[in-house]
């Protein structure tokens, strides 16, 4: 940004501050104190003080930091996930707007957005993804999508190294261009997700606009926003709520999120439960055959079987818990006790099929959040700090209506009637 704004520099450690600050000006409702929107807005701005440890521990060399910071921030995850649990409970939900016009909320957020992919192509120094993407462990392999993580992984190179001299000593420059390209074409759909949702599913702009611009105030945005592998499978998942109504499009974003990281499979439960009245067989058909051609397309650009192989085991997450090779919050403390987190992940998902019982779109919403939100307590790689993976569906819940009306038996039109209104 220095580029275009002579002498312009803001640090992690001012972001927090100024981001916090308008974080309460703008949302903190003064009239209600003792509301559950303030202490939603609290919770996020405490992951602030998280990330800060960290980026003070890696840049100043003080170890004992680091660890402390990734405790903050599954504590205050730890809260978020008994608070979307929770969610579906709370059927009182008044209207709480904003403090600002949509007006000034929409141009606030235009404004955030441009600064924040400023970055994306002038790679600010000294930010938290800098710091951590120069500590990681070489040859960690996430479970997921490998051309994916190929492509994902390049970006992460680019912002660790000196951007003025790769693209000319390598040849990397349409690389480079490409990469960008898709990061910020991917903010860009998180936020315009953000904004349909609320405009065509709250039945309110005004609440869309104010959660996307809250999205962009958020200072994990501004500390991670090269992160490929975290905002692409967000797009998915944004706009899989987005398109509820649709159940074979719901199932072909799901399948393309599950397909890209992995994680996203553990949501198919809850979908499936959702749509278990009518849609299931779409939404079904749909995560299948995106998954199905993802590996019909990594067989054909493997070089060989053997490869191809444990491509497809890294895809599906097929290999031995015991074995992963740690990086974040399981390389500090002892990772026997991840075995028994991963179990009570596991049974959250499959009880998630049939509670509750009748299933909205409010509790689509906030128990995929919870879900995702979960994964990262035994996520073996940076662990914790995935948080575009749930941040927009949990910023979401939080602005949402009552949506108790919104079930799969009202929402989604049976197959046989699309064909009736062809005939």
């Amino acid at each position: 940004m220095q580029e275009i704004l002579f002498g312009y520099k803001l640090d992690p450690i001012t972001w927090a501050y100024i981001s916090a600050l308008m974080m309460i000006g703008i949302y903190f409702k003064f009239y209600r104190f003792c509301s559950v929107r303030n202490l939603d807005l609290a919770a996020l701005i405490s992951f602030s003080p998280a990330f800060l440890m960290m980026y003070h521990g890696l840049l100043h060399d003080k170890p004992e930091l680091v660890p402390a910071g990734y405790v903050w921030l599954f504590a205050v995850s730890a809260f978020f996930l008994v608070r979307l649990l929770l969610d579906p409970v709370m059927v009182r939900r008044p209207l709480l707007e904003p403090n600002l016009s949509a007006g000034g909320l929409a141009f606030t957020g235009i404004s955030l957005l441009i600064f924040l992919m400023a970055n994306v192509i002038t790679n600010p120094p000294e930010r938290l993804e800098k710091l951590l993407s120069q500590q990681e462990v070489q040859g960690v392999s996430n479970p997921g999508y490998a051309p994916f993580y190929q492509f994902s992984d390049f970006s992460n190179e680019v912002s660790s190294s000196d951007e003025q001299s790769r693209p000319h000593v390598h040849g990397n420059a349409l690389r480079v261009a490409a990469t960008r390209t898709a990061i910020i074409l991917a903010h860009l759909l998180v936020v315009s997700g953000m904004v349909w949702i609320g405009f065509r599913h709250f039945d309110n702009i005004h609440t869309g606009i104010a959660a996307a611009t809250l999205y962009l105030l958020a200072f994990y945005t501004s500390q991670f926003t090269r992160q490929m592998d975290h905002i692409v499978p967000a797009v998915f998942l944004v706009w899989a709520v987005a398109a509820y109504r649709r159940p074979m499009i719901a199932g072909v974003l799901i399948g393309l999120a599950a397909g890209m990281i992995y994680y996203p499979l553990f949501l198919i439960p809850l979908w499936c439960g959702f749509y278990w009245r009518r849609g299931l067989a779409r939404f079904l058909l749909g995560v299948v055959t995106v998954l199905s051609l993802l590996i019909v397309a990594m067989a054909l650009s493997a070089p060989d079987m053997g490869v191809f192989t444990i491509q497809l085991r890294q895809m599906f997450g097929l290999w031995n818990p015991f074995h992963a090779k740690f990086f974040g919050f399981w390389q500090y403390y002892d990772p026997a006790y991840r075995i028994p987190v991963l179990a009570a992940f596991v049974a959250l998902c499959g009880s998630l099929t049939i509670w509750p019982a009748q299933k909205n779109l409010g509790t689509l919403l906030s128990c995929s959040a919870a879900v995702m939100l979960a994964t990262q307590f035994w996520h073996a790689h940076l662990g914790g700090l995935c948080m575009a993976w749930y941040l927009p569906l949990l910023i979401l819940t939080i602005f949402r209506p009552n949506l108790e009306d919104r079930v799969a038996l009202s929402a989604v039109q049976p197959a046989w009637a699309r064909r009736r209104q062809r005939d």
